[in-house]
């Protein structure tokens, strides 16, 4: 058997054919002040759109639909800590938002099925259908969850829609200014 092997400890870094174990987090450390010195408008630019884009939603969903939010929450922080990722890409931020939109609905509407089923199905189903589809955004699993867990209605579906648009948007006509932080 050839090849490189296993490194079976994750506390361990293998380097040129030695272990080093626990590197010391004094290099950590300056890694991540380097980091943060070198991007640190970008910190706080992304972070503020961040915060301007879930207000805006915030204030159009109102405070009963923050299941649905927090999902949005989790977009915001794909699209604005992460754009260069493909889950923050229009096409998987929108498509990933109505395929759990979608089967969170389907889930809702069949009353048969006793939550501790339907919750845990509608996001598993919603999850195979998104990488199904090539959709793959993590916090449309959440909308899934959120649309069986609250109602669906007319309103939840365009304010999930204009809030995907919103978000992706942003971050496609900001692609030049945004950087990947993480």
């Amino acid at each position: 058997m050839s090849g490189p092997i296993p490194n079976p400890w994750p506390a361990a870094i293998w380097t040129n054919k030695r272990i080093v174990m626990n590197p010391p987090e004094e290099k950590i450390e300056t890694s991540i002040k380097a980091k943060f010195k070198k991007l640190w408008i970008y910190y706080i630019w992304q972070s503020a759109l961040a915060s301007i884009s879930i207000f805006a939603i915030v204030l159009a969903l109102g405070k009963d639909k923050m299941v649905l939010i927090s999902a949005m929450g989790a977009t915001a922080f794909i699209v604005f800590a992460m754009p260069k990722t493909a889950s923050a890409q229009t096409k998987n931020v929108i498509g990933g938002h109505l395929v759990g939109l979608t089967i969170g609905s389907i889930f809702y509407y069949i009353p048969i099925i006793p939550y501790y089923i339907a919750y845990p199905l509608a996001v598993g189903i919603a999850i195979f259908v998104m990488v199904a589809l090539d959709f793959e955004h993590p916090p449309a699993a959440a909308t899934a969850l959120a649309v069986v867990i609250n109602e669906v209605s007319f309103e939840v579906f365009i304010m999930i829609t204009i809030s995907t648009l919103i978000l992706s948007q942003c971050r496609y006509y900001l692609r030049h200014y945004l950087k990947d932080l993480i």
